[in-house]
């Protein structure tokens, strides 16, 4: 089911009568409709199939260059990401790293943004948004490991509470041989390293 647009920018004409404005003064007129249209961007990946991305594999021995067999693992880094924080609704946002060591199967690169796009696009947690694109990727290829490291500010720590605006918080998720320390150790390292 999509937003409800007409139903959200209903609440939100409350919502500021609740906290004592006018939702008729001038600047406020347009905000529940503008609030709506967000929330509809926003939480778009709500009963979306995360997985979908991830339905178009390549065979790596029969595949376009089976010359050219991964030995290792394949990464993407500094992948951009926003997110709602389901306690607050507020944003949070980052960087994420995934990797994962191929069976037969693999995936263009593509599909892994589109995978993190989707499963942010809910009311989230960090850490369990982690574990959901560790687990899309695990389900939908036959990958020996995954690894997800998130990278995130949440602005329920720097606008709110504590009021640290240079913090961020840094969350695992891995699966298969990665479940291991001394396995996703070089992977953890690669994060940092640039060329």
């Amino acid at each position: 089911m999509a937003v409800d647009r007409e139903r959200v920018a209903a609440l939100v004409r409350e919502l500021l009568e609740a906290i004592g404005e006018d939702p008729d003064r001038p600047g406020l007129r347009q905000t529940p409709v503008r609030v709506a249209d967000s929330w509809a961007e926003f939480f778009a990946g709500v009963n979306q199939d995360a997985g979908a991305p991830l339905a178009h594999t390549i065979s790596v021995s029969r595949g376009p260059a089976p010359d050219t067999l991964p030995s290792g693992a394949v990464m993407l880094r500094d992948i951009a990401f926003r997110s709602m924080c389901e306690h607050h609704l507020l944003p949070f946002r980052g960087r994420a790293h995934v990797a994962y060591l191929p069976g037969e199967e693999v995936v263009g690169l593509g599909a892994l943004p589109r995978v993190i796009d989707i499963l942010a696009a809910r009311p989230q947690v960090q850490e369990r948004l982690g574990e959901q694109v560790a687990d899309a990727i695990a389900t939908a290829l036959d990958a020996r490991g995954v690894l997800v490291v998130l990278d995130a500010t949440h602005e329920c720590v720097t606008m709110r509470g504590g009021r640290q605006p240079d913090a961020s918080t840094v969350t695992i998720a891995a699966r298969g041989v990665y479940a291991e320390p001394v396995a996703r150790a070089e992977l953890v390292a690669l994060i940092g390293a640039r060329a």
